[in-house]
């Protein structure tokens, strides 16, 4: 062989090795990524469309929180929805009504459930890409000008809440 395919053989060689490389990767690092909200824990996230598509979905999940001092809870971005709210379903005059709630306080040993028939996010103008199995992000704005993300399912309007 030549000394110029030899060389380029030899190139090829290491390349390949370089590609089987099993060592430790590091950690992705992405400046979009949500700073953790020390002492904040959500769980059961989920996302319920609306039974006639276009109505807004409703967002369901638990909130706790064990830091130190207290948080207020003072709004939710859903991605995809044209605007969200917080809302409050409560009984008013032996009917059951529904309004924007106030902001809602943090503290330790008081968890906060979003479900239905009480507290939930309202999805305003849902995306009409949103189909059950999906997931949405779901942005949490606090007091102290923290902000924490999550992930909710997306189920259809006859799917377990």
């Amino acid at each position: 062989m030549n000394r110029a395919a030899c060389t380029a053989f030899a190139a090829f060689c290491l390349l390949g090795l370089a590609a089987c490389n099993q060592g430790e990767a590091s950690a992705p690092t992405d400046s979009a990524s949500p700073v953790l909200v020390k002492g904040l824990s959500i769980t059961n996230p989920r996302l319920v469309l609306a039974p006639v598509k276009g109505n807004p979905a409703a967002v369901y999940f638990d909130l706790s929180y064990a830091g130190a001092g207290g948080l207020t809870l003072n709004s939710v971005t859903v991605e995809g929805a044209g605007m969200s709210m917080i809302h409050q379903t409560a009984e008013k005059d032996g009917a059951m009504t529904m309004a924007e709630a106030e902001p809602i306080a943090l503290t330790t040993g008081a968890p906060v459930s979003f479900a239905p028939g009480g507290l939930h996010v309202m999805a305003m103008q849902p995306s009409d890409a949103w189909q059950s199995g999906d997931s949405v992000n779901v942005t949490l704005s606090l007091s102290d000008g923290t902000t924490q993300s999550f992930a909710a399912d997306v189920r259809a309007a006859g799917e377990e809440r």
